[in-house]
């Protein structure tokens, strides 16, 4: 009698501390409605069937336990809306998120809060999915040890709309291909939006400020960035848009200010008998507008505005050939030319010279003194009379004189 009425007595404790959540996952039918109502629920729950989770009012919290990943998706057709998510686990190896979607194809996560996550969102191989209008800020660990706000792996035909990250570390979107990845923002992350091996994607209409880097598109081809605005990419190397190794890009209609580095184009494009296409950008007030490093030719530049930057063009190694780059009809607010019938173009070239002031693009150490009387002085006999011939970067053969809008 006495071990019967302890078996009950385990019974009833098991089933008090079960995972309510969990339970009525797994007890839900396929393709069901679960309609939450406000208050603490346990995560480290597992969705393995198509289902429906919404919270039906504010205040929804699903709390991780500072464990693991908060709710890890293994099936289709899953849907998260409404949900504030909290409290994974800190570990990098195990990629602890607020969520993790895997496998799976047409799910969506939408207007989540996620706070004290180390990862935000981790997708892997998922297709034909949306994530959008989601809050993500990572735990209040120093920017290296965050994790990725949004993480997105061998994942194609997504669409990934209208997030916010602050504080986390990267958005990334790795070997993956035919996203749509729009009207997002991000603050005081590393990279706000970072490719690598990624193919036919289309980036538009985010809005970066305060990162350590805006776009940096790497190994990646057949790409339209356009509408994007980055703004004050902090330190000495802030970048807005970097391009390493890509092929046939279009960048259009960017706008880029206050940043030690507005575009930095390494090796691109990569592909022989190529092009990137750079156009109708707005460059503005950056220590250097355009920075080529490496061999970077068959780039078109044409109809940029490029004012208020220190450096027009800045080139950091003497094998890029930055002029053999189809450059043209870009507005230079350096150039010091006439238009005289009145075209709107310029009557003689607008020619960038490498001066004497750019002695630190080859010793660093000399930055120490960039934008100091000495450093100006020798830029101005150089200019006067030089004692050696100045590098020839490039020439714009078309430059507009006046701008519109």
């Amino acid at each position: 009698m006495l071990r019967l009425l302890f078996a009950l007595f385990s019974v009833s404790l098991s089933l008090l501390n079960a995972n309510v959540l969990q339970k009525a996952i797994d007890d839900a039918p396929v393709g069901s409605i679960l309609k939450l109502n406000a208050g603490t629920y346990e995560g480290n729950i597992v969705i393995n069937k198509p289902i429906t989770i919404i919270g039906k009012e504010d205040g929804v919290i699903i709390d991780g336990g500072n464990k693991g990943t908060v709710i890890a998706v293994n099936s289709s057709y899953v849907t998260l809306k409404n949900l504030k998510i909290i409290n994974s686990g800190d570990r990098h190896e195990t990629i602890d998120a607020a969520i993790s979607l895997s496998d799976s194809k047409q799910c969506e996560v939408s207007n989540c809060i996620i706070d004290s996550c180390l990862f935000g969102i981790d997708l892997k191989m998922v297709q034909n999915s949306i994530i959008s209008n989601n809050k993500i800020t990572s735990k209040d660990f120093d920017l290296g040890l965050r994790g990725d706000g949004i993480r997105v792996w061998y994942s194609n035909d997504n669409i990934i709309k209208g997030n916010s990250l602050v504080k986390s570390r990267d958005m990334v979107i790795w070997y993956s291909h035919g996203n749509e990845i729009s009207e997002n923002s991000g603050e005081y992350c590393r990279y706000s939006l970072h490719f690598m091996y990624a193919g036919k994607n289309i980036v538009k209409n985010n809005h970066y400020k305060y990162n350590s880097v805006g776009i940096f598109f790497m190994y990646s081809k057949d790409t339209i960035a356009t509408g994007n605005v980055i703004k004050s990419s902090l330190g000495a190397t802030g970048m807005g848009i970097g391009l390493k190794e890509v092929t046939n890009f279009t960048i259009k209609d960017n706008t880029i200010l206050y940043c030690a580095q507005g575009m930095y184009i390494d090796r691109s494009p990569f592909e022989p008998d190529t092009n990137n296409w750079i156009e109708e950008n707005k460059i503005l007030y950056n220590s250097e507008a355009l920075h080529f490093h490496s061999l970077s030719e068959n780039n078109i530049i044409k109809n940029n505005k490029i004012m208020g930057n220190i450096e027009d063009v800045v080139n950091d190694g003497r094998s890029s050939k930055t002029y053999n780059n189809e450059i043209e009809q870009n507005y230079w607010d350096n150039y010091e030319g006439f238009d005289k019938d009145g075209d709107n173009i310029g009557d003689t070239p607008h020619k960038v010279y490498q001066y004497a002031d750019q002695l630190w693009v080859y010793n660093p150490d000399v930055k120490f003194f960039y934008g100091s009387p000495v450093i100006s002085l020798l830029n101005f006999l150089a200019k006067l009379a030089p004692f050696t011939s100045p590098l020839f970067l490039m020439e714009d053969k078309k430059p507009k004189v006046m701008i519109k809008g």
